[in-house]
């Protein structure tokens, strides 16, 4: 058995419903509980054991959610924005619920694998420095990689006087539609870092998509600004990177 939780608190977790919009449905019967109208948003349900019908549909409990996103450029990535549109904009209806977040950035012209949650604790680990989780691009330059650039990126270059990188991978992706292009993988996400290590060394970035995050790849068929749940599968994979 789970822990019994408020009838109305649960729905709302659940989804984009408030607690008052919750109660109303229940004010007119279109919430059930194993078959029976709900009395009040007060009644203590199991989510484990319990059957929930809202409005006619089955509500399938899940403590988090966790999405990939394919974001496309011009999204920013945060839950709100007065400006732009944001990832958390970009989720269906179906799907969206209160909390959601993207656990980690991507500037707004970069475009690719952003994953959405309401589970701090795993955002946590992908995000700590101390994880160093590896993120992979795919960056399209204006002209060729180098030995040297290679040996920079491999070494660990500084991008100011201070701070220098984790050593870096990047290799020519020669099958790629545009070209010159490269896969580049960090274990850390500074500020237009990818940019400014391409930039140090001569080069400039004329489109950057993530494509993979720790062991977890974005779905190939997933087109630009669409979304969907991970598997279980795949959350096993997102969980063992950031642990």
């Amino acid at each position: 058995m789970g822990e019994l939780q408020r009838l109305d608190k649960l729905i709302a977790g659940q989804g984009s419903l408030s607690r008052s919009e919750v109660k109303k449905l229940i004010a007119r019967g279109l919430v059930a509980v194993n078959g029976l109208p709900a009395k009040n948003g007060e009644q203590k349900v199991d989510p484990e054991q319990d059957v929930l019908l809202v409005n006619g549909k089955e509500l399938r409990f899940r403590k988090h959610l966790y999405l990939m996103l394919n974001k496309p450029k011009g999204v920013v990535s945060a839950a709100r924005d007065n400006r732009f549109p944001t990832v958390v904009d970009l989720v269906p209806e179906q799907l969206k619920r209160s909390g959601l977040f993207p656990a980690g950035r991507l500037d707004k012209d970069t475009e690719g694998f952003v994953l959405l949650t309401d589970d701090g604790v795993l955002a946590h680990r992908i995000l700590s420095p101390k994880s160093h989780v590896p993120k992979s691009y795919v960056a399209v330059l204006d002209q060729p990689i180098d030995p040297l650039l290679r040996q920079r990126f491999e070494a660990g270059m500084f991008l100011d006087a201070e701070r220098q990188c984790l050593p870096a991978s990047v290799e020519e992706l020669p099958d790629y539609p545009s070209q010159p292009a490269v896969l580049v993988v960090i274990r850390e996400g500074m500020y237009h870092q990818i940019k400014r290590m391409f930039s140090a060394c001569g080069r400039k970035v004329l489109s950057l998509k993530r494509v993979q995050i720790g062991e977890l790849k974005l779905d190939e068929n997933l087109i630009s600004g669409a979304c969907r749940e991970l598997t279980f599968q795949e959350l096993e994979m997102l969980q063992k990177g950031g642990s």
